[in-house]
């Protein structure tokens, strides 16, 4: 279906804006997880780091090249990847937090994971059927991202004592990044009044339901939610993803119109 195709009632902005978030956030959290790449702390882990990067930069080709047709300007997904600036960005902050060590890394994670398999379960309903073809494609390789990452979060915390500290100090130091993957505004009601998109709030009761049955396991102490930010980045550029675009934007700022 082409953009043009689109009910008069859809409001394109908000669906772009949608896109764009759902987007940037595989793409930050892909090129960060690939930091990984050849460091990893066992040769099965630094593959399935990869893997999981892989897997995140081929979903961010899929929603950004959704949102360059949805907006109608001729760019493609790596003009949209490769020539914003940052405060052009919709990340959530969670997914540009640095790696820290391999528990932080992987409690990141875990939080997003949890998030990012109901959203995508959600979208596979969405009245708009490309975003409905994307998301079943995604919600597999996001089913396995949330497997693995719940599992290793229940090892490591209920593994060793030194473990188990790196595992909470981690737990402690991201949640409260994790309260604006719940926070809608005036794009989300009329994506989900469209039947496009789930309400962010929606999927509240399911994250914490699986967050908190996986830190039962791993005998992690679940912060309050009081703590959670309630904030977006959304045009907001931080430092962290200033570093991350300096690497990810290099060779198409340096070269511009370069191709393999």
């Amino acid at each position: 279906m082409a953009a043009a195709a689109l009910e008069p009632a859809v409001d394109r902005a908000a669906l772009f804006e949608f896109l764009l978030r759902i987007g940037d956030n595989a793409l930050i959290l892909g090129h960060r997880v690939s930091e990984w790449c050849g460091r990893g702390p066992a040769l099965e882990e630094d593959i399935a780091l990869a893997n999981t990067a892989l897997d995140l930069i081929g979903q961010t080709q899929l929603w950004l090249g959704l949102a360059g047709e949805v907006e109608g300007k001729g760019r493609s997904a790596d003009d949209l990847a490769y020539l914003r600036d940052g405060f052009e960005f919709r990340n959530i902050l969670l997914v540009e937090r640095p790696n820290g060590d391999f528990g932080k890394t992987l409690m990141r994670q875990f939080l997003f994971d949890a998030w990012h398999c109901l959203l995508l379960k959600a979208l596979k309903g969405s009245t708009d059927p490309r975003i409905a073809g994307i998301a079943e494609k995604a919600f597999k390789e996001v089913s396995y991202h949330l497997d693995r990452s719940r599992d290793l979060i229940i090892r490591l915390g209920d593994g060793t004592a030194e473990s188990h500290r790196r595992m909470q100090e981690a737990l402690d130091e991201l949640w409260p990044f994790t309260g604006e993957m719940f926070v809608g505004d005036a794009c989300d009601v009329a994506l989900a009044q469209a039947g496009m998109i789930p309400e962010p709030q929606s999927l509240k009761a399911g994250w914490d339901e699986i967050v908190s049955d996986a830190l039962a396991e791993a005998t992690l102490k679940r912060p309050a939610d009081g703590y959670m930010h309630k904030g977006g980045r959304r045009g907001v550029h931080t430092e962290h993803l200033g570093y991350i675009l300096a690497e990810l934007q290099f060779l198409q700022r340096a070269y511009p119109g370069a191709t393999w």
